[in-house]
């Protein structure tokens, strides 16, 4: 086992005391995912509360845990402390400050997580890389990356996420990144925002946990270029300029879809580079370009870098692509205005078959929700797609307005949506699944991939 942390380095950052001495090599805050060697850290929340999976966490392994509550004959060694979330954030903070890793940070309203799992992908090829899993990008996902980070990490990736104002200034002040990389501003959230430059101001929260001379990676496309580079300027942060726009820092020359991939040529810092993406899309391949800018500015090999870029692919609900007699694009994860364009986009240019999109409601999209829904009857028929299924209460305005030769279905709930769907599946077809996370549409890609796998058998 790889010691990550001790019960006396860990008493001191916390202000706790071990009931008895013990080591980890990971640390978890929820029992049924957990590794054997763990420090379990008991949270408590909205969502639970850990102390009640003290028990769970001894039968798999868990080696201690840092609790808050008195626990009578606990079953596994304990640091009891005040606040275990304070007590996480502290581990995170000593965790980066005995590392020497070079630290890159990754928000924006579109593209966070698919853009922190391609830097982890390239960066492995060049040193010890850490970073956060799935969307660990808030309160505590962020300080649970940090605590986890091994002493010898040389590349560490984060994903920093929000939905209000405020809540990434604690997040980049425990991070403090080296490279900041800010995808895009879209409108996302909406309904906690009075506008889009609120969304903006809210994102360059971020580079208030910089030091001087440290570097932000932007869309130079994006109309909020402008504003993110000016109270970038306020930091004294360098700034780089990625995308199509004349003086991007990192331009794009051209691209092509081949298939399902992406062929690439830009100009990164005044140097030539042409690279194969395996996943289609001018959304992945601008996002490749605040990918290999990261790199260049971090001096990374980049001959490594322009072949790890092969072996990219999108996260699971992000554009995953599930191909057998019928292709399926998983977009379940998460949903806005932009994020659709750029989903529907894709579908437009998939194969020969059909063409269906099974839509759920975009979330927190505030007073113009309805229109932002209603718009995308327009998309969809610019885009060629052939079948249009709904779900949710939002996408029953964008059901009425579609012509009827698109409409396949329309269902309250996903659920009820899912055996509409299945019945109308023809081999050839190509399925894009898009919703916000609380749309649950997760459901109708595994019902789905089992038809797949049962068409295979």
């Amino acid at each position: 086992m790889t010691v990550l942390w001790e019960s006396n380095k860990v008493d001191g950052i916390v202000e706790g005391t071990s009931s008895e001495s013990w080591t980890c090599s990971g640390i978890s805050i929820d029992s049924r995912s957990m590794e054997k060697g763990d420090l379990f850290v008991a949270l408590t929340g909205e969502n639970g509360d850990g102390h009640a999976f003290l028990q769970n966490a001894a039968n798999k392994g868990a080696r201690a845990a840092l609790i808050s509550q008195n626990i009578e004959s606990p079953p596994l060694p304990t640091i009891r402390v005040p606040d275990t979330l304070k007590a996480l954030e502290k581990l995170g903070i000593a965790a980066r400050e005995r590392s020497h890793a070079y630290r890159i940070a990754v928000t924006g309203s579109v593209g966070k997580t698919s853009t922190k799992d391609a830097l982890k992908t390239i960066f492995k090829e060049q040193g010890l890389t850490h970073g956060s899993v799935s969307s660990y990008n808030n309160q505590w996902g962020v300080p649970l990356t940090l605590s986890r980070m091994p002493q010898d990490t040389q590349f560490a990736i984060f994903e920093v996420g929000m939905n209000h104002p405020g809540e990434i200034r604690p997040l980049t002040q425990m991070i403090k990144p080296e490279i900041v990389i800010i995808t895009s501003i879209e409108e996302a959230h909406t309904e906690f925002f009075d506008s889009i430059e609120d969304i903006a101001r809210a994102k360059a929260e971020i580079f208030e946990g910089m030091a001087e001379r440290d570097i932000v990676i932007l869309n130079r496309d994006n109309p909020y270029f402008d504003l993110l580079s000016k109270l970038a300027r306020e930091h004294d942060l360098r700034i780089w300029g990625f995308g199509q726009t004349e003086g991007a820092d990192c331009r794009l020359l051209s691209w092509e879809r081949v298939g399902d991939k992406s062929r690439v040529c830009a100009d990164v810092g005044g140097k030539q580079f042409s690279y194969v993406l395996p996943l289609p899309g001018l959304h992945w391949v601008l996002n490749s370009l605040a990918i290999v800018s990261a790199a260049y500015l971090a001096d990374a090999h980049m001959e490594k870098v322009i072949t790890s870029l092969a072996l990219i692919e999108a996260p699971e609900g992000r554009g995953r692509r599930y191909t057998g007699s019928f292709t399926i694009l998983d977009e379940s994860y998460n949903a806005n205005p932009a994020s659709m364009r750029a989903a529907l986009a894709v579908l437009g240019q998939s194969g020969r078959g059909r063409k269906i999109a099974v839509l759920g409601d975009m979330r927190e999209m505030g007073d113009r929700a309805r229109a932002h829904h209603e718009d995308l009857s327009e998309i969809l028929v610019e885009n060629g797609i052939d079948m249009v299924f709904c779900c949710g209460p939002l996408m029953a305005h964008l059901y009425e307005r579609l012509p009827h030769s698109m409409k396949g279905g329309y269902a309250p709930t996903s659920l009820e949506l899912l055996p509409l769907v299945l019945k109308e599946v023809q081999p050839g077809d190509t399925l894009s699944i898009k919703a916000s996370l609380g749309t649950r549409a997760k459901p109708i890609v595994e019902a789905l991939l089992d038809l797949q796998r049962e068409r295979i058998s």
